[in-house]
């Protein structure tokens, strides 16, 4: 087995994860993996499925089952979305038409 960073072969054994599986530490850059992630990446695909559920005001229980996203990475998402929308909305105020007077 070697590193995923630095392809090391200096590994030891650093726990288990919260699933039980075998936890390591690459002696050389100190970086923790796991041997074989179950992890899947949130492709494109996913994020542009969850910005059109976003619109249709679906609830985040629902969008994170849709998309199948968890609903962690979900709210994390959201958050990362509301922090990027402007928080002052610049209104102009309406031009009062000229009445004619009698």
């Amino acid at each position: 087995m070697e590193c995923p960073r630095c392809q090391s072969q200096s590994i030891s054994n650093n726990g288990l994860t919260h699933y039980g599986k075998q936890r390591y530490r690459c002696k050389d850059c100190r970086r923790q993996f796991v041997e074989n992630p179950s992890h899947q990446p949130i492709t494109q695909a996913q994020r542009e499925l969850v910005d059109r559920l976003l619109q249709e005001r679906l609830s985040l229980a629902g969008i994170a089952y849709a998309a199948q996203v968890s609903k962690c990475w979900l709210q994390y998402y959201v958050n990362q979305k509301y922090y990027q929308v402007n928080q002052q909305v610049q209104v102009r105020p309406k031009k009062r038409p000229v009445s004619a007077a009698t």
